[in-house]
C-alpha cells in the first residue's frame, strides 16, 4: 500500500489467478487447462506468422478471425468481437453494457471475477442464491435488474441451463442486457448463440482457452447484436486498440479450421466427467470432505501430492 495509490486502487480486492507452479508431474486441475495440446496445424500457423512482419502492428479489428468466427456461428462479422482472452471481453462488457441504475444480477456462487469487475467499474449488483441443488433458477431472476450475467454452465458447479430457459430469461428482461458466459459450453451445455438473431439484448461470450487448448494464446470473443458489439469496440478502442497480436490471430484462425481436432478433448473430458471409472477417491478425500484441521494444513497436503490448490472466491 502506498500514499501514491488512488482511492480506487486502495479499495480494490483483486481477482486471484490460478497458481502456475514450476514442478513436474502435476495433477493440475486448478485452472481447468486442457490436458491435450492444440492441433499441429495451429502450431504451424503460429510458426508461419513468426516472420519479419512482427515489426508491424496487427489488424486492430482482427478481420480474418472475426470472419472465421462469424462463418462458423452463422452470424455477420459485425456481430463478433474478439479480445485478449474472455476475461478482457468480460471486462469490456461490464464497462460497456452492465452498469445501470438498477442492479446487475448474477449467481452468488459463480465466477469470482464478476464482483471484482463490479468494484472496479462501480457497478451496483445483487448476488442471487442458487437453490438447494446448486442450480440457477430462472424464476429467482424475476426482479428489477439493470442487467444480468450468467455463466452457462455455471462455474464452479458445472450445472447448465437449457437454451429454452435462457430464452425465457431474455423474454422476461427485454430491456436489460443479458450476458451469457460460455467458457465451458463445449463440455456439456447448449450455446445460446442461436438466440442472438431474435434477442438484441443478448451477448454470448466464449473462450479459446478451454476446449480449444489455447489458454497460453489468450483469445476470447463475443457474439451479439451489432449495437452491442459496437459498444464493446468503443471501450476497447478507449483502452487498447491492438489486443490480439499477429501470432494469436493466426493460431486462433487455424484452430477454427481444425474444429474436429479440438472437439475431441472436449468430448473426452465430458465423458470423463459424466461416466469415468477413474479412481478419484484420493482427490475427494482431500478436496471434498470437511477438513478436520486448518485450511493451511490442507493446502500443504495438496502441494505435497502435487495438486495445486485453488481457493474459492479468492479466499
Amino acid at each position: 500500500m502506498s500514499r501514491f495509490w488512488s482511492r480506487l486502487t486502495h479499495d480494490l480486492k483483486p481477482y486471484v489467478p490460478g497458481e502456475q507452479p514450476r514442478m513436474a508431474e502435476l495433477v493440475k486441475l486448478n485452472t481447468n487447462e486442457n490436458p491435450i495440446g492444440p492441433s499441429p496445424r495451429v502450431l504451424e500457423a503460429i510458426r508461419g506468422e513468426a516472420t519479419d512482419t512482427l515489426r508491424l502492428y496487427p489488424d486492430p479489428q482482427a478481420t480474418a478471425l472475426r470472419t472465421a468466427l462469424a462463418t462458423y456461428h452463422q452470424v455477420r462479422p459485425e456481430q463478433v468481437f474478439v479480445g485478449n482472452g474472455s476475461d478482457e471481453v468480460l471486462a469490456h462488457a461490464f464497462c460497456a453494457l452492465l452498469k445501470h441504475d438498477a442492479p446487475l444480477l448474477f449467481p452468488d456462487i459463480t465466477y469470482s471475477f464478476y464482483p471484482v469487475y463490479c468494484r472496479l467499474f462501480g457497478i451496483a449488483h445483487e448476488a442471487v442464491p442458487l437453490d438447494q441443488a446448486m442450480q440457477i433458477r430462472v424464476a429467482d431472476y424475476r426482479r428489477p435488474a439493470g442487467a444480468l450475467i450468467l455463466p452457462n454452465p455455471n462455474a464452479p458447479t458445472g450445472v447448465a441451463l437449457s437454451r429454452a430457459e435462457i430464452a425465457t430469461l431474455l423474454e422476461e428482461h427485454p430491456d436489460a442486457p443479458v450476458v451469457i458466459d460460455e467458457a465451458y459450453v463445449d463440455f456439456g451445455a447448449e450455446t445460446a448463440i442461436p438466440l442472438v438473431a431474435s434477442h438484441p439484448n443478448l451477448l454470448v461470450i466464449q473462450t479459446m482457452s478451454k476446449s480449444r487448448a489455447l489458454a497460453g494464446l489468450r483469445v476470447g470473443y463475443a457474439v451479439g447484436d451489432a449495437d452491442l458489439i459496437e459498444a464493446l469496440t468503443r471501450v476497447k478502442d478507449s483502452f487498447n486498440s491492438y489486443p490480439l497480436g499477429r501470432l494469436a490471430q493466426a493460431g486462433a484462425i487455424a484452430s477454427w479450421r481444425t474444429r474436429p481436432i479440438f472437439n475431441r478433448p472436449a468430448r473426452a473430458s465430458s465423458k470423463a466427467g459424466s461416466g469415468s471409472t477413474a479412481d478419484w477417491s484420493g482427490l475427494a478425500s482431500t478436496c471434498c470432505r470437511p477438513p478436520p484441521t486448518s485450511s493451511s494444513r490442507v493446502i500443504r497436503r495438496m502441494r505435497a501430492r502435487r495438486w495445486p490448490p485453488r481457493c474459492a472466491n479468492g479466499r
